[in-house]
């Protein structure tokens, strides 16, 4: 049964998309792109769209690409807004150097908030339930908080003389502002079902216990610098049949309440099961903490060398399973995914592919995020550890030239504690 609380509607028009795509013999620029269309009880309808714009230079370097624009902007009618700018230029100077900008400006009415350190703290779908029988409803977002975030990070990779290996360095600056729901700006136009006024959230609770600390509870601005080394021997960087793509990283951070560093390990390896169609792969990984104090609002950062990733949980960590559901110092995940690309064709002079995919997510925090719990309250369930956060689902892709994959996703979690189901729809393959 669909709750009034969020229906769904976001879709991709295959038709549009196959009709926007253009290319010119795999030469030059080629782009496609989708539409995005949501409708959400309290934060209004949602519309926007996804472009991703490709250079093929000469021809020779298809199916890889020399350069690649990635433009999303999304808002909606309650002020909630996402604009994107993710440019990746693979040979600038013509010295090999790889260059990655994200430009990102995010203003959510309503982000995930499920506390600290994974099962620790009891998810309670009743207490975000307003059926009329539910006596233990408190607001349809008990479970969230206000979050803006202007982020800016640049990042290099060059070759080194170990063949398929290279260095990496990168800076990055988030500047972050985080409140409590505001409950009278989402009311507005709502008098059919608005939300309840005087109700505390999971996030003001923190605030008042103590959990936590007063100067991060408003958020603020951390800058930051990377390095490190991967080793890549991908045979096609969307969806490689075979090869491995390996990195260790290293993060440096400043932040208004002190300074940390984190490293980051991830493997991932691809395996043929049948050429041009089936193959299998998986990512491993883990990302803890070294030293110092990590800020609470810059825990749900999955970091990589190509790209970070915001919430684990959701998208494009653990499908399934809520986001920033898995929150800690230190978190473990890994991923397996059996793919099959079962129709290949030409249409207006672009190579398509159709594939379905199965998936196993799964992650736990292994380093805790300390904070004092002196006050537990009843609505807080504190295990001394936690334990994997499993979901599983599938999906379809349709390919255009290779690189602009549109994706679909549908993950279910594993304990109910994690939520039950989500609907994904976006660009490209997990990993």
């Amino acid at each position: 049964m669909i709750k009034r609380s969020l229906f769904v509607l976001t879709f991709s028009v295959l038709l549009l998309t196959i009709g926007i795509a253009q290319d010119s013999g795999k030469t030059g620029w080629s782009f496609g792109g989708i539409p995005a269309v949501a409708y959400d009880t309290d934060t209004g309808f949602l519309y926007g769209a996804i472009l991703n714009f490709y250079d093929y230079g000469d021809g020779s370097l298809y199916p890889g690409y020399g350069k690649s624009v990635y433009l999303e902007w999304t808002r909606t009618t309650k002020g909630s807004d996402k604009k994107v700018a993710f440019l990746d230029f693979k040979n600038v100077l013509n010295k090999g150097y790889r260059v990655t900008v994200d430009l990102s400006y995010l203003t959510e009415k309503a982000l995930d908030f499920y506390g600290f350190n994974g099962y620790e703290v009891e998810y309670n779908s009743l207490l975000t339930d307003d059926a009329d029988d539910n006596s233990l409803y408190a607001t349809r977002v008990y479970y969230k908080h206000a979050r803006e975030l202007l982020r800016t990070t640049v990042d290099v990779q060059n070759k080194l003389p170990l063949n398929n290996a290279r260095w990496f360095a990168g800076i990055g600056s988030y500047g972050t502002t985080i409140g409590t729901v505001d409950v009278e700006s989402l009311n507005e136009g709502n008098d059919e079902n608005p939300l309840p006024d005087s109700v505390n959230t999971l996030y003001d609770i923190y605030v008042d216990e103590g959990w936590i600390d007063s100067d991060e509870k408003e958020g603020g601005r951390t800058n930051l610098v990377k390095a490190g080394i991967v080793y890549d021997t991908r045979d096609n960087e969307p969806n490689p049949m075979k090869g491995m793509w390996s990195e260790a990283m290293f993060l440096f951070a400043s932040s208004e309440s002190g300074a940390y560093s984190q490293y980051v390990l991830t493997h991932r390896q691809y395996f043929t099961l049948k050429d041009k169609s089936l193959s299998l792969a998986y990512r491993v990984g883990m990302q803890g903490k070294l030293s110092g104090d990590i800020p609470f609002y810059m825990l749900p950062y999955v970091h990589s060398t190509y790209k970070t990733t915001d919430g684990w949980g959701g998208s494009k960590t653990l499908r399934g399973i809520l986001r920033n559901r898995v929150v800690g110092d230190g978190v473990a995940y890994g991923n397996i995914e059996l793919r099959w690309k079962f129709a290949r064709f030409t249409l207006a002079n672009q190579n398509f592919y159709l594939a379905l995919n199965s998936f196993i997510d799964g992650g736990k925090v292994y380093q805790r995020y300390e904070y004092s719990t002196s006050s537990v309250i009843d609505l807080l369930v504190v295990r001394e550890d936690d334990t994997f956060h499993i979901g599983y689902g599938g999906g379809f892709r349709v390919a255009i030239n290779e690189n602009f994959i549109i994706a679909v996703d549908y993950g279910m979690a594993k304990d109910e504690q994690d939520g039950s189901s989500g609907l994904y729809i976006g660009l490209g393959y997990l990993f």
